[in-house]
């Protein structure tokens, strides 16, 4: 077994609390990458406040205001380490929370994630590990097929309102879906991240 305590020194010592120079930093981008690509025209690397670890968890201490040029679609936010930001640690969807889920055995087109809270038309991303088959990580997918019957179960489409992907297979171990919020700016603007958590 591993403490909370160890989980959140961890998480102190990657993720940086302070206002110094060797702090975490985010950034914007356009799409998922898994080595800090499509960062988003004319975002830089900004410095964010955190508070100390607790119960696995760190969270934003305060809001975080990042510029951004053109037209674009905002879909992730990158975390960066180092004096300047120069150590990609990874990225989470725009606007989302991990969750775990399931797949449901006798459906294979069903996930099952109690308590999701996602309706019909919002748009989910699997990430953190192999997407479950017939899914890739990283990709947007509608949500469809939430009821209130079952409201721990939803299906995933390509299209909003269209037919649920066959899924076919596990996903990898630590593969999370989180809700994601993709944001479009049709000119130069100023991108707010209010909230935002990293897990262990």
């Amino acid at each position: 077994m591993i403490t909370d305590a160890i989980y959140n020194a961890a998480l102190d010592a990657v993720f940086k609390t302070g206002t110094g120079t060797d702090r975490l930093y985010l950034s914007l981008h356009t799409d998922y990458s898994a080595t800090g690509a499509n960062l988003a025209a004319g975002s830089s690397k900004t410095a964010a406040q955190w508070a100390a670890a607790a119960s696995r968890s760190k969270a934003l201490n305060a809001a975080t205001d990042i510029t951004l040029n053109g037209s674009q679609t905002v879909k992730w936010i990158g975390y960066w380490g180092g004096t300047s930001g120069d150590t990609f640690h990874g990225m989470s969807p725009n606007g989302g929370s991990d969750m775990t889920f399931q797949l449901d055995k006798t459906a294979n087109e069903r996930i099952y994630c109690e308590g999701h809270g996602l309706v019909n038309d919002n748009k989910v991303v699997f990430h953190n590990d192999t997407a479950p088959t017939g899914l890739t990580a990283g990709t947007s997918y509608w949500v469809v097929g939430v009821t209130s019957g079952d409201p721990d179960y939803f299906q995933v489409s390509s299209s909003q309102g269209g037919a649920a992907i066959n899924i076919t297979g596990e996903a990898g171990q630590a593969c999370v879906v989180s809700k994601i919020v993709e944001e479009t700016y049709a000119s130069n603007g100023t991108h707010r991240v209010s909230t935002l958590t990293i897990a262990l």
